[in-house]
């Protein structure tokens, strides 16, 4: 009989502490790299239960400035718990190959069905086709980054269009090969655009940024730094964004006056009483 009762006390200490254990797993476990969380699965086999209970944790892919990146992606995104992955990072894991983005559509489509958000910025060995691969296996994206990137074309932007309908976030910074084709097909089909990022995308002219001013009326950030092809025609509708919150025109020539005030990082209001930053660094600028 005693040894029956001291068992039972043994077994409830040890759900006591196995409940508090998963207690401070549930508050550390989402502060931790994607490194020390996977190092954690193997500390004991309830806090591999547990964590693999834990779905959220598994919807953030982070592989940021990783080696073998292109591998580890594939290999993670074969195991069940990222079934569900909504973000992937790879942003500057300088390794990673259009093979690499085929091969996800060939071996690991369905776990990307769900993917919201896509960050290959830095990853200057993708191109079109590695774009137009990996953008058919993610009809949810929402947001797409493929920040300082030379091989990038006006084919890779039409492939992210065709594939990619609910896109509200597009950092194409840097992208010096997109032309106002690429605009003109962001303004055609991504009207509910709030986020776009053009930054030293050199060859655009003012045709193709009015259309975007003309039709994505939403926008809240646009990021026009280091644009000193365009004149002071391509600004004319700025004054229309009426949820614009941030304006980055730093390195624009202007020779007239503009529909804001382009004082350096000055707030500035519009009809609605809302809180706009326009920064601005002009190389010419001629008031009248």
């Amino acid at each position: 009989m005693e040894k029956e009762e001291e068992l039972g006390i043994e077994r409830r200490e040890m759900a006591a502490g196995e409940e508090a254990t998963h207690g401070v797993l549930a508050i550390v476990s989402t502060r931790l790299s994607l490194r020390d969380l996977c190092s954690l699965l193997l500390v004991s086999s309830s806090c591999y239960h547990f964590l693999l209970s834990q779905p959220t944790l598994w919807e953030v892919l982070d592989l940021r400035e990783m080696s073998r990146a292109g591998e580890r992606l594939i290999s993670a995104l074969s195991l069940a718990r990222y079934q569900n992955v909504k973000k992937i990072s790879l942003e500057f894991a300088r390794d990673i190959e259009d093979e690499h983005l085929i091969l996800l559509k060939s071996k690991v489509m369905e776990s990307l069905q769900n993917l919201e958000s896509l960050n290959l910025n830095g990853c200057q060995k993708i191109s079109d086709k590695g774009v137009e691969a990996v953008t058919s296996c993610c009809p949810n994206l929402k947001a797409f980054s493929i920040y300082w990137n030379v091989r990038i074309t006006d084919f890779g932007i039409k492939q992210l269009i065709k594939n990619c309908r609910q896109i509200v976030d597009l950092n194409l910074s840097g992208c010096k090969n997109i032309s106002d084709q690429s605009l003109q097909m962001i303004a055609d089909s991504y009207q509910e655009l709030n986020v776009l990022n053009l930054t030293r995308c050199i060859i655009l002219t003012d045709a193709g940024l009015q259309q975007v001013l003309l039709k994505c009326s939403l926008l809240e950030s646009l990021n026009l730094y280091a644009l000193s092809s365009l004149t002071d025609r391509a600004y004319k509708n700025i004054a229309s964004l009426a949820n614009l919150k941030f304006l980055d025109l730093c390195g624009a020539q202007v020779f007239g006056p503009l529909p804001v005030d382009l004082h350096s990082t000055q707030p500035c209001i519009n009809a609605d009483n809302e809180f706009h930053l326009v920064r601005t660094c002009l190389m010419k600028a001629f008031p009248v």
